[in-house]
């Protein structure tokens, strides 16, 4: 297998939250980080559109890897026009990087590529969480989009890099993502069970996220990889600990209707809260991968004071 000429790491799509976390652990290793973006074009971003090749490509030749992070997101309505910008986003860019990795002369090593836990069947009750061997994969339009995604992942012939599929649980941190807008909704009293409240959260502390990717360069896992804390949490369970930290004046109720009615005000869907995602990172842990937030008390602990921090 070609050696990279650098400690090169090219992350695709790596803008937004996430991405930043990433640049900032690899860049604290001293490693030089190679961010294509479609709206920064300074410092460490290279122009790209997501579709076609072009001189960004030059950045994986030689590469330690590459990490693409590319692709609309699902915090919208799942109108005919937004569902097919998610699908065609993650389509085209893992596409054209597969074209791009297929030329190089000395391919990244590895290329971690994001996927999400939602590919896995709506889990409930006390049906066992789903791993990568024994997870039930459904048919709804997530579902699909996480197959059709990952089907263009791995169709590519590439034998001198390691391909690994990040099925990625809800990542919590305290400057981006979900979590923040949790936690202020609870300070506001909207920190009840939402809808049944028996549904299943799988989620993985930032600090998790970003070891994980780091472990999975360091001991690369050909196939999908659950990214997600091994120990899920009930929605009501979770709220009750984001109440325990904001201490409201009131609780207001978050029945089903209300959740489908403020889903149309802000212009998303009630599937992100209320399916029920019970995910279970089995490869990860038998790879030798430890974590440091392993249950939502200490992970809800930490996190919730900083979101509120200045």
């Amino acid at each position: 297998m070609p050696i990279p000429t650098k400690n090169r790491i090219v992350i695709a799509g790596g803008s937004g939250f996430l991405g930043m976390k990433l640049r900032e652990m690899f860049q604290a290793q001293g490693k030089e980080v190679r961010i294509l973006s479609r709206s920064r074009q300074e410092g460490e971003y290279l122009p790209w559109d997501g579709k076609t090749l072009g001189a960004w490509a030059e950045a994986l030749n030689g590469a330690e890897a590459l990490i693409n992070m590319a692709g609309r997101t699902v915090n919208c309505r799942y109108t005919a026009k937004n569902k097919a910008e998610i699908l065609d986003s993650r389509i085209d860019s893992t596409r054209v990087l597969g074209e791009a990795v297929a030329a190089c002369q000395r391919p990244p090593r590895v290329w971690l590529n994001s996927s999400t836990a939602t590919i896995y069947d709506d889990t409930r009750g006390d049906l066992p969480a789903n791993t990568e061997a024994k997870g039930k994969i459904g048919d709804d339009f997530s579902m699909g989009v996480a197959k059709a995604w990952e089907e263009e992942f791995f169709r590519h012939d590439l034998p001198d890099t390691v391909r690994t599929a990040l099925r990625s649980a809800i990542i919590m941190g305290a400057e981006g993502g979900a979590f923040p807008v949790t936690a202020r909704l609870a300070k506001k009293g909207l920190c009840s069970k939402q809808g049944p409240g028996d549904q299943w959260i799988s989620w993985m502390h930032i600090d998790d996220f970003c070891a994980s990717v780091d472990f999975l360069l360091k001991n690369p896992q050909a196939g999908p990889i659950n990214l997600c804390a091994p120990h899920p949490i009930r929605n009501a369970e979770y709220n009750h600990l984001l109440k325990a930290q904001a201490k409201p004046l009131i609780v207001l109720p978050q029945p089903k209707w209300v959740l489908e009615l403020g889903a149309v005000l802000i212009q998303t869907q009630t599937e992100l809260i209320l399916k029920s995602r019970k995910v279970y990172p089995e490869r990860l842990l038998e790879a030798g991968f430890r974590f440091k937030y392993e249950r939502a008390d200490k992970m809800v602990a930490d996190l919730f004071p900083a979101v509120f921090v200045g």
